[in-house]
């Protein structure tokens, strides 16, 4: 199977500049995969297709302003994207007018400096003068993807981030949960929907282009991950009883898909990373899912419209036939549906 089998063609007028004007009024692709189906619904209407002690996992994380303007001393404009902020220089994807040199200073709006020292595997390392959690305070923007042609507004402080958003870290955000409104959620727990958390601090794994037609050769940029042992418990108390287990999006599945081992057997697994301990439950993953991949605890998705031969479709399209999934976004674009980010969802059974 090879990344230009992943490929189809977008209207450029589909892809979303702009959320709905209210949360959660957004249009809901059904894909049924054992009828081979779909159907148009509300993505309020979303509450008809779970049952009593059905489960829903949420990705907890919360987006960070991690996209920085700047000029060199030319005048030049310089864009600074950060992608970890873990590491000293911090990692980042540097934009610019000509080619930055290694060691040269961009002043940001703030007036605070950066010094470019060097390359990654990435893109380049990032020194500041503050704390980069400062810097990120005084002028960080909301990290809207390129397809979204504006710069960032104050709404979108409040509309690129979901309502459950508690762990910082993400650089880019969990696009499905964004149509979650607290009305929505209120009415699932009355219900008896039961609800799980996990965290994946979504960044440069799950944005980064495939660079090999042959997709056995992708390797992912690891992402942080966390899963406590209380959610692990709500989880497995799902699967005891045999209800339906719905991942949030494509994060929230490869978290629990790299943990599918120690949800089966509650048992923390330590394990090394970079010279750092972990029990199991919490580190890295770049767990890489494409067509042929057999899950082991999800078994419904909440996803949106995702970009040609992306890492996401990938998913999408191993989580269910592929054919099923490109007729799906035949009619979707047919259909004008509103496409990735701050687009329509897709729920799929």
């Amino acid at each position: 199977m090879k990344l230009s089998d992943f490929n189809y063609t977008l209207p450029k007028e589909l892809i979303a500049q702009y959320p709905s004007e209210r949360r959660g009024d957004d249009r809901l692709l059904v894909i049924d995969r054992k009828k081979l189906s779909f159907e148009e619904k509300n993505f309020s209407d979303i509450y008809d297709f779970f049952k009593k002690d059905d489960l829903l996992v949420l990705n907890d994380t919360k987006v960070i302003p991690a996209r920085l303007f700047g000029k060199r001393k030319t005048g030049g404009k310089v864009e600074i994207f950060i992608i970890d902020m873990s590491k000293h220089p911090v990692e980042a994807l540097v934009r610019s007018s000509g080619r930055i040199k290694e060691g040269e200073e961009v002043i940001l709006e703030s007036g605070d400096r950066a010094k470019i020292c060097g390359k990654s595997k990435i893109g380049r390392l990032v020194e500041f003068n503050k704390p980069v959690s400062e810097i990120l305070s005084s002028c960080g923007h909301v990290p809207l993807p390129p397809y979204i042609s504006r710069a960032d507004e104050s709404s979108d402080l409040d509309r690129y981030q979901t309502i459950y958003a508690a762990k910082e870290g993400a650089t880019a955000s969990p696009t499905a949960g964004l149509h979650f409104t607290k009305d929505i959620i209120d009415k699932l727990k009355e219900k008896g929907v039961k609800t799980a958390f996990v965290t994946l601090h979504v960044s440069y794994g799950t944005f980064a282009p495939i660079k090999e037609d042959d997709l056995e050769k992708h390797v992912m940029h690891t992402e942080y991950y966390r899963i406590s042992k209380e959610n692990i418990a709500i989880i497995n108390e799902a699967r005891n009883r045999k209800s339906n287990i719905f991942a949030c999006g494509t994060t929230t599945l490869r978290v629990l898909e790299t943990c599918a081992d120690n949800i089966v057997n509650f048992i923390p697994q330590a394990y090394s990373y970079g010279g750092m301990q972990f029990n199991g439950f919490e580190g890295f993953t770049n767990l890489f899912i494409y067509p042929g991949y057999r899950f082991r605890i999800t078994n419904k998705l909440i996803t949106n419209f995702h970009l040609p031969k992306s890492t996401l479709l990938l998913l999408t399209s191993a989580f269910a036939d592929k054919d099923l999934i490109f007729k799906a976004y035949d009619y979707a674009i047919g259909q004008e549906f509103k496409f990735f980010s701050y687009g329509d969802a897709m729920l799929i059974l």
